[in-house]
């Protein structure tokens, strides 16, 4: 009976009502359509979160994100919208992150229609899609006032970073199981920087462009990071290195250390409970 009772509570959990759109078109990259969802809870509480759909770099289609993977959030009454890009290497990774700025850009000129307040929107991912969500932390903000689509002129920024596990130095991979030694790309994304990531000199330039650390600046917004202490694809040392140069500047940032952590762990579902708990504290307490 208990047993009945609890799987009832955990389904019930899981499934909070939403109404779904999937599919918007917030984009195109070379020929092929960049497209978002737009899950909006039941009882809404005007605030979006964007998830940054991608892991390797590797994204998936619309609609794929399933609900239950979103609940800690839209059972607290936030937005939830999946961000898909083209996956490298028919995409560069330098071309994603034009795109998932391009996301965060077309989110806010569409806010209204969403339910949300452009001024205050948080953005969350694991692996890949951490990184991409620092770049958007780091690197984010105003578009070119002459813009000829007035969703380019939107900013990128955003307000709030909750992550798993991210890059945030290409150039000292450290102790990852990605490093060569040889100063060049990690080596299972050697195509995923374009035809020239290999070539030294260039990848240098490639790769310091493509890292968050190398952008932190005093007008960071407020980053939570949950990390494993055993991960050797992304090392623990990429977010303390990340962290204690975000404290330098004086940014609010906090580290999260699962100890036996992989490159993901059991349980991660849970964690998007403290995920949420950080957007209440950073995004709906913010005016």
């Amino acid at each position: 009976m208990l047993f009945s009772l609890a799987a009832g509570a955990a389904w019930w959990y899981f499934h909070p009502p939403v109404k779904r759109t999937d599919g918007i078109i917030y984009g195109d990259r070379g020929g092929q359509a960049l497209a978002l969802d737009v899950i909006r809870p039941a009882k809404a509480n005007g605030l979006g979160v964007l998830v940054m759909v991608s892991g390797g770099w590797k994204s998936k289609r619309p609609g794929e994100l399933s609900t239950w993977m979103a609940a800690s959030l839209l059972r607290r009454g936030y937005t939830v919208i999946p961000v898909y890009h083209v996956s490298q290497p028919q995409a560069s990774i330098m071309e994603i992150i034009a795109d998932v700025n391009r996301a965060v850009r077309f989110v806010r000129h569409h806010a209204r229609e969403y339910g949300v307040d452009p001024q205050r929107l948080g953005v969350t991912g694991g692996s890949a899609g951490g990184h991409l969500s620092l770049m958007l932390a780091t690197c984010g903000g105003p578009g070119p006032a002459d813009a000829r689509d007035p969703v380019d002129r939107e900013s990128s920024a955003v307000q709030s970073v909750a992550i798993f596990f991210p890059v945030t130095d290409l150039l000292n991979l450290g102790k990852s199981t990605e490093n060569l030694g040889d100063g060049g790309p990690p080596k299972s994304f050697r195509r995923a920087f374009g035809p020239e990531g290999t070539n030294l000199p260039v990848w240098r330039v490639i790769g310091r462009d493509c890292s968050p650390i190398y952008h932190v600046t005093s007008n960071l917004p407020p980053i939570l990071i949950y990390h494993g202490d055993a991960d050797t694809l992304t090392p623990l040392e990429q977010s303390e290195w990340f962290v204690a140069k975000t404290e330098a500047v004086g940014r609010p940032a906090r580290l999260v250390v699962h100890p036996g952590g992989q490159h993901g762990w059991p349980g991660m579902i849970t964690d998007l409970r403290r995920f949420a708990d950080w957007f209440d504290q950073t995004l709906r307490q913010r005016k």
